[in-house]
């Protein structure tokens, strides 16, 4: 594309640019864009009062046009700019000689002009723990690295300070790759299965917007996917990199798996331990793929086995990811509120042999709850199920196919009652696990927010 061209040599050709998208990475791409010389408009489906004044006054003093409500507008661009949140089949914005405007990203942008080596991590769940262990191993080896991109600070933002030398580490959603022209230099696929259904129309589709993070490599590239997962097996093929594979089941003859208690590396080197799994600081057979796939991007980069080894026994999580909030009488209370999709609950579930009081349920994704269904139904550590918001209804009518017959509790709207409700059904030794599998509106503004309410009302139980 002719835009990115010139902002690969320094000049924006004198470029007007429609930003499709004003939440934090579309504010973020504006700023990079008037910082290159860039005439930029903003368009926001939301309302302008919708946008904090101050947001409004920074852009306003940037010289930045605004469009707000309706309708994409069309106008004399050169080019369009998708924030993630926009799918790009709802951009047709023309010039009014009657010309399509093209379309590129910033994740483009990005991945065309970054000078450093950018590793690059996609997948259902377990990308921002994955993308943060990586980084925590690289600094660990002392390497100048940075970590952004769907996680933390949107990637144009970081783009000044990245040198040649640079370890770029982006955790990269199915929204930001779609319709990318470009891959990291290594690609990371994680477990692939379903997943945000409101936004991608169909699985096949949603698995197709991944695959640009491989589709582009060429044969110095490298690529790391987990078999067990199908979907993470064409992804990791859709490319001409090197293909390693990571498993917490098998052992592979190029890649990382585990073996008893250990995670070892494997390549035409031979074979070695570089940690174990009792190093762990969080819990979950899942994040042993996680921590797998991680030390081999790090070792892939360039860290040594002591660094891998210190980056994992060093990682706490992250918040709102099976987060331990606290112990209470003998039960411990998790905070898994990121888990808005059946896959990732199941993945919490069957984290721990404990008996566990689990609160799912939410606003809609579009999700197919048989398969959480069917596991909920075959563990039997599963003392009690409270269940929350609109979603609920067809995750209990799933439960009933499966035959569940477990303990419902149902009605509670307010977290401190749905939190004072779990702590009356367990008893020590238990586990209550808030992991909806669904999305959070409705009841709280988002996922965060759902979360902190929860820690929130588990601190003055």
């Amino acid at each position: 594309m002719q835009f990115i061209e010139h902002l690969r040599h320094g000049t924006s050709g004198g470029a007007h640019v429609l930003i499709a998208g004003f939440g934090a990475e579309g504010q973020s791409a504006a700023r990079f864009l008037v910082a290159h010389g860039c005439r930029v408009a903003a368009y926001d489906k939301k309302p302008e009062d919708a946008f904090p004044a101050e947001v409004m006054e920074e852009f306003g003093a940037l010289g930045v046009e605004f469009r707000f409500g309706g309708p994409l507008p069309d106008g004399d661009y050169d080019v369009v700019v998708r924030s993630p949140g926009v799918p790009p089949d709802a951009i047709a914005v023309r010039t009014a000689a009657g010309a399509s405007v093209p379309v590129t990203s910033a994740t483009n942008i990005f991945l065309a002009l970054c000078p450093g080596t950018v590793i690059g991590v996609t997948g259902t769940k377990g990308k921002g723990t994955t993308a943060s262990f990586i980084t925590e191993m690289l600094r660990a080896a002392k390497k100048d690295v940075v970590l952004g991109g769907n996680i933390g600070t949107p990637a144009l933002e970081l783009l000044p300070g990245i040198q040649q030398g640079t370890a770029v580490v982006l955790e990269l959603s199915s929204f930001q790759l779609i319709d990318a022209q470009y891959s990291p230099h290594i690609a990371v696929v994680l477990m692939v299965t379903e997943d945000h259904l409101d936004f991608h129309p169909t699985v096949e589709e949603y698995v197709k917007a991944k695959m640009p993070i491989a589709a582009f490599q060429g044969a110095s590239d490298l690529v790391i996917y987990n078999p067990d997962y199908p979907a993470s097996v064409r992804v990791g093929a859709a490319g001409k990199g090197a293909r390693y594979e990571v498993s917490a089941k098998r052992a592979t003859e190029q890649g990382c798996f585990v073996e008893g208690n250990d995670i070892v590396i494997v390549g035409p080197a031979g074979k070695r331990v570089v940690a174990a799994v009792s190093d762990l600081l969080i819990p979950g057979r899942h994040n042993w793929e996680n921590a797998c796939a991680a030390a081999l991007a790090a070792s892939l980069a360039g860290a040594p086995d002591d660094a891998i080894r210190q980056g994992i026994k060093a990682f706490k999580g992250l918040e709102h990811r099976l987060e331990l909030v606290r112990e209470v009488k003998g039960v411990k209370y998790y905070n898994d509120s990121f888990a808005t999709n059946p896959s990732s609950t199941i993945a919490a579930i069957r984290a721990f042999e404990a008996p566990e009081v689990l609160i799912l349920g939410g606003s809609p994704k579009g999700s197919d709850f048989t398969e959480l269904a069917k596991v909920i139904a075959e563990r039997k550590n599963i003392r009690a199920i409270i269940g929350i918001g609109d979603e609920w209804t067809r995750v209990k009518d799933a439960l009933g196919k499966a035959g569940v017959a477990g303990q419902f509790i149902e009605g509670k709207r307010l977290m401190k009652d749905i939190v004072y409700t779990a702590a009356g059904a367990a008893q020590t030794g238990d586990v209550v696990i808030l992991s909806p599998a669904c999305a959070s509106f409705g009841l709280f503004e988002n996922y965060k927010d759902r979360g902190v309410q929860f820690k929130r009302a588990v601190a003055e139980l």
